[in-house]
């Protein structure tokens, strides 16, 4: 939960308009239960930082991470938000992101993403 809905929704649907398989996981979730996105708000007048949280949209999550099997990915793409503050402590994440890049796929993340990155080794 709590992922940038922005940053989610443009990748998920981008992909997924030029025919690649997209999936949209989220441990302790299962395929078809929804998580909630976060708009992170810039546009506060005379604020250099994100000084307000907000609730964005339900997102489905369409698979769940104990059935994913890397070899039918190209790539991982993780979005940043709030969630990855907590997927970056997550095991099953940051051995999955390992996985990836152990099996030469790509390994991207947008903004806050970069945490799990990190959190596998996978930064200099």
């Amino acid at each position: 939960d709590y992922t940038e809905d922005y940053e989610i929704n443009v990748v998920f649907r981008a992909f997924g308009g030029l025919g690649c398989r997209v999936d949209a996981i989220s441990p302790g979730k299962s395929a078809g239960e929804k998580c909630v996105t976060c708009i992170q708000d810039f546009g506060i007048k005379g604020s250099e930082i994100c000084s307000e949280q907000k609730v964005g949209h339900y997102f489905i999550i369409t698979n769940d991470v104990e059935r994913m099997k890397v070899a039918d990915y190209d790539c991982i793409v993780i979005p940043g938000g709030r969630a990855p503050e907590y997927l970056a402590v997550d095991e099953r994440v940051v051995s999955l992101v390992k996985q990836f890049s152990e099996e030469n796929k790509i390994v991207s993340a947008i903004g806050e993403g970069q945490l799990v990155l990190a959190a596998a080794g996978l930064l200099k």
